[in-house]
Order: C-alpha cells, then structure tokens, then sequence
C-alpha cells in the first residue's frame, strides 16, 4: 500500500497502532517481582522490634523497580511510611492512591513547594529554622498543623541543621504552634564498610554524636516523635541504630551492602533484565566488532546482536565484562556496547535464535548475574546500577 506524499496528518484507522499496542517484551524489558520485595519487607522486618517501624525508600521510582509497584508490596510486608527524593516522586504516589506516610528525603525550600507538599500530605525534611518558620506560616494559613520530619547533620555533611546550632534551636522550633514534628533523624555516611562496628569508626561516631544530641533536647523516649538513622546497612549493622524507625532500600530490592556480617539473611532480587536477540551473524576470524574496533574476532564468531545499550541504562565501561544467560549458560558480550545494542559471542550454540530471550541479570537455572557483579566490574556501586535504567525500558510485573 501506497500512501499519498503529503505533509497533511492523515489517520489510517485499519492500519494505526499506538505505544499501548506494541508488546513490552517486544526489545527488553525488566520484570518486577513484587512478591519478593514482599517477602524481603517480611525477613527484615522481623529483625526489628514490635515498636520499630520501617520505613520503605522507594525514590528514584523504586531503585528502577516502579515505585508503585514496591510501595504496594512493601506496605503489604509490613512498611508503615515511604520515602522518596523529590516532590514529583510523592506526588506520584498519592496520585496513585498510596495513602500511608511519605517523606520527602531531599531538600524543599520554596514556600511554593512547600504548599504543593502539605496539600498533598507530604512530609518535607527541615534542615533550617528558615523552613521550620515557612511551614508553621503555611499551617497558620491554613489554619492547621505542618507534618514534618527535622533533620540533623552527624558527619555526612549534606543535609540537615548543624548539631551544635539545632541543640539552640529546637526549644523555639517546639514552640511553632502550626507545625507537627513527626520525625528527627540523621543519615549514616559508611555504615556499609568493613569497620563500621569498630567503635572509632565513623558510622559508630555518628551513632554517639546522635545519640547525644537526642538526650540533649530530652526527646529520646518521645515515641510521637520517631526517631530514625538507620539505611540498610545500619539496620543490619546492629540493633542499637533501631531506634523508632528505620529506612531501608537496597535490602528491600533483595541485596545486602553487609553480607559479610550477616550470611543468614535470605532476599530474594526482585528485578530481572532480559532482552530478545535482533539479529545474528556470522564473522570469520580477525574482524573488528563494534566501535573503536577493540574487539577482534580470534576465530570464525558467530554474534548475536542484543536490543539494548546504554541509553536503557547499561553502562558502557561493562563493555566485554559482562555475560548474559541463556538456558542455564553464560555467553560473553564483546565488542563495544552502543545506545542502543551490543553484541554476544554465541558460538557453538544451535539453539539461540532470532527472537529468543536472554537474562542480563538475574537468575536462571544456576545461574545468577547480580547489579553487585556489575557494579565490581564497573568500579561503582549497586545503587548506581539499580537507579539508571531508563524509562524506555517496560516495566513488567511477575509474581
């Protein structure tokens, strides 16, 4: 069928499709598991006291998940408050009907932010009186009272009111008639290293120095105040940075930063990444493959050429480090990733195809491939993996 060579818009009802038509599984795609970050919540959770809650961090839309998706699971296994980085994040959330506690962990200082935050029921992280004051003005103005979590610096030098400075100001932050102070925490800068349970190091120094300033303004018992310090590794590093609450991330998603200290811990990943094979070809011996040409074929190669690179989030300095499975069997990726492809070495395989799907992470068989294995061969760290991959990459949820 010919169409008409003209710049007019033309509708082609017999023959128009839209985003929603074509398949998810169509290039690559990460599945979602939903039930293990269930179970994962379940397992952490009886780590802690009755009276300790859990807060679920889901930003950066759920560590690359769905933040909607984990928010379901999480609350389901026990989360009693979420926590996201930025406004957008949790009013995303509330738009989609997710009703319990969330605090917004990154910095709002606007009054206009502000407002958007509390008529959505978003808790902001106060870092200054200047804040403190613009809240208890929002809730005068509205004639109630601002929910907000007060954060303190302890060492990581990032956010929060300065130790010294916030032990001054609190009495007068208390005396704000149009604001509810939900929570007072600070953030653990190496609570995932090695030496985090010497007593000199940092992440045990932050410890004191929080401990300290709570007993300074008498609010260390005061259970309508939560207290929290904890991520995940400092929730798994030793009950005494319990406290209230504690936040937790990439344990939830089914990683431990600590599992050196604690081998018993059974998570489960809740993320897999697959892709289909495009294409195959077959190059003899001494031929260059891909860009920059570093790759050279020792030997006839046959490649399978995969839909996906870095612009869905795979790093390119994992370029001929990293392996993907098929059928319970690894094949090395070579030659230079691209935007939008790499390549495979699948010689000596029939049973690869054009359309079959492999895992880049996650498990089959016995086999398994970890952001942490990633992360090692990319000199970066779990986190980071998790969080880059790109929304054109469809989520799908499995159970």
């Amino acid at each position: 069928m010919q169409f008409p060579q003209t710049n007019q818009r033309f509708i082609f009802d017999k023959y128009s499709y839209f985003e929603r038509d074509v398949d998810p599984k169509q290039r690559a795609w990460i599945e979602v598991n939903g039930k293990a970050i269930e179970k994962n919540v379940r397992q952490l959770r009886s780590k802690l006291s009755k009276s300790c809650q859990f807060m679920a961090v889901v930003k950066a839309d759920g560590y690359g998940h769905d933040a909607k998706v984990v928010s379901d699971y999480a609350i389901k296994g026990g989360a009693s408050e979420l926590g996201v980085a930025t406004l957008k994040e949790g009013i995303k959330l509330r738009s989609s009907g997710v009703n319990k506690p969330i605090l917004v962990l990154g910095n709002l200082y606007t009054k206009k932010d502000l407002i958007i935050a509390f008529k959505n029921n978003l808790m902001p992280t106060i870092s200054s009186l200047r804040e403190c004051l613009i809240c208890n003005n929002i809730g005068k103005q509205f004639g109630l009272k601002f929910s907000l979590h007060l954060k303190v610096d302890t060492g990581m030098s990032r956010l929060g009111f300065e130790s010294d400075k916030f032990i001054q100001e609190f009495e007068k932050i208390k005396s704000f008639e149009n604001i509810s102070i939900e929570g007072i925490y600070s953030h653990l800068s190496s609570a995932d290293e090695d030496n985090s349970l010497d007593p000199k190091s940092s992440t045990q120094l932050q410890r004191l120095k929080f401990r300290e300033l709570l007993k300074q303004i008498k609010v260390d018992n005061d259970h309508n105040i939560k207290i929290h310090l904890a991520n995940s590794a400092g929730m798994l590093l030793d009950k005494d940075f319990h406290f209230h609450m504690v936040r937790v991330g990439l344990s939830m998603y089914g990683y431990s930063p600590l599992a050196k200290i604690d081998k018993n811990l059974c998570l489960k990943p809740a993320l897999f990444l697959k892709v289909k094979v495009a294409f195959i070809r077959v190059i003899d011996q001494g031929v260059r493959v891909s860009y920059g040409g570093k790759f050279v074929s020792s030997r006839k190669t046959k490649l399978a050429v995969l839909s996906i690179g870095y612009a869905d989030g795979v790093p390119r300095n994992l370029s001929g480090k990293i392996k993907v499975i098929f059928k319970n069997k690894l094949y090395p990726q070579v030659g230079s990733i691209t935007m939008d492809q790499m390549m495979v070495d699948i010689t000596g395989s029939d049973q690869i195809k054009v359309g079959s799907t492999m895992v880049l992470l996650g498990s089959e068989g016995d086999k398994t491939i970890s952001p942490i294995d990633w992360a090692r061969e990319s000199n970066t760290i779990p986190w980071e993996i998790l969080c880059s991959f790109k929304n054109r990459l469809p989520r799908v949820q499995v159970d």
